[in-house]
C-alpha cells in the first residue's frame, strides 16, 4: 500500500507486529519508560465500512469485533486492555486526572467520567486512550517528573488551546516544566484537505495573533479557508514553553490516506475510529 506523506519521513515510523500495523514517533520511543502508538486501519477483524482495525465501540460495529481489535493492538504495543482508560470526547477542553481508580474505564467496565477530551496521569501501567478520524492527537511526555498527557484536539479544542491547558494541568499536578516536555502532533487531517467556513475562521482570528494567522489560515476564492491544525497546535505548544526541537509534527494525513487511516471527511462519516495510546511503564 502506498502511503502519502507530506514531509520528513523520519518523524513517524510504520510498524507491524502479528499483522497489526501501527505508527510510532521516534522522539517518543527514545523516551525511557513509556509506551505509545497510533493505530491504522490494518490488522483487525471488523468488516464493511469499519474494515479492519476499528477501535470505536460507539460507531455501530460489532462489539465483539472491536474488542478483538483492542486485544490485537494491545498485544502489538505491549500493553493490556485491562489497564486502558478511555476518554469521552465531546470537543471540550475538559481534563481527567487519571488515577488507578479509572483503570479499565470504557473497556472492561462502564465509563465513570464523561465530556473529557484530555487525559493526564503519573500512574505507571495505566494506558491513556483517545480516539480519532481526522482530529489531532497530542502526546505529552514529561521524562523528568514521569508524567504524561494525551489530548484530542479538533478545531474547537485547538481554538480553545487545549494543548496549552494540558501542559498547565501537568505543571499544576506533577510539577512539569514545559521546557522538559517531549511532544508529538499525531496523524490527522492536513491543511490541503481541511477546508473550513468563515465562522470557523473568525474564531481562529479572534484567538491567534496576525502573525500566527498567516501561518495557519489560508483564504480561498470561494469564501472558504484552508486551516492548518498541525501548525496551530505547534504554535500553541511553543507559546506554552515547549522547545521547538522537542515537538514532532505528523507527516501523514488521515484524509489523504483513507485506505490506511480512518477519515471522517474522506468517508463522509461512514467509518470506524483510530486510537492513540500512551503509558508509563509499570
Amino acid at each position: 500500500m502506498k502511503i502519502n506523506r507530506t514531509g520528513n519521513q523520519d518523524v513517524l515510523t510504520i510498524n507491524e507486529k502479528n499483522g497489526v500495523t501501527y505508527l510510532t514517533f521516534p522522539m517518543l520511543t527514545a523516551c525511557a519508560g513509556i509506551k505509545h502508538g497510533f493505530s491504522t486501519r490494518l490488522g483487525g477483524v471488523s468488516k464493511g465500512i469499519y474494515e479492519s482495525m476499528n477501535l470505536g465501540l460507539s460507531r455501530g460495529d460489532e462489539e465483539a469485533d472491536v474488542l478483538t481489535n483492542f486485544h490485537r493492538i494491545a498485544d502489538a504495543l505491549g500493553v493490556s486492555c485491562e489497564d486502558m482508560v478511555f476518554s469521552d470526547q465531546t470537543h471540550t477542553t475538559n481534563v481527567r486526572i487519571v488515577t488507578q481508580a479509572d483503570r479499565g474505564n470504557g473497556i472492561t467496565r462502564k465509563k465513570n467520567f464523561f465530556d473529557t477530551d484530555r487525559l493526564v496521569t503519573n500512574v505507571p501501567g495505566l494506558v491513556l486512550v483517545t480516539f480519532y478520524a481526522d482530529c489531532v492527537p497530542l502526546y505529552f511526555v514529561d521524562p523528568v517528573h514521569k508524567a504524561i498527557g494525551l489530548t484530542h484536539s479538533g478545531w474547537r479544542g485547538t481554538v480553545g488551546r487545549i494543548g496549552a491547558k494540558t501542559i498547565e494541568t501537568m505543571q499544576r499536578e506533577y510539577g512539569t516544566k514545559p521546557a522538559d516536555i517531549i511532544a508529538a502532533i499525531g496523524p490527522s487531517i492536513c491543511v490541503d484537505c481541511y477546508e473550513v467556513s468563515r465562522d470557523v475562521a473568525e474564531e481562529f482570528e479572534q484567538e491567534f495573533s496576525n502573525d500566527e494567522i498567516k501561518q495557519i489560515l489560508y483564504p480561498k476564492e470561494n469564501e472558504k479557508y484552508q486551516l492548518d491544525l498541525w501548525k496551530a497546535n505547534q504554535l500553541i505548544m511553543l507559546d506554552a514553553g515547549v522547545k521547538e526541537e522537542h515537538i514532532s509534527v505528523s507527516d501523514i494525513c488521515t484524509c489523504c490516506n483513507p485506505e490506511f487511516l480512518f477519515s471522517h471527511r474522506a468517508s463522509h462519516g461512514r467509518r470506524g475510529n483510530l486510537a492513540a495510546f500512551l503509558s508509563l511503564n509499570a
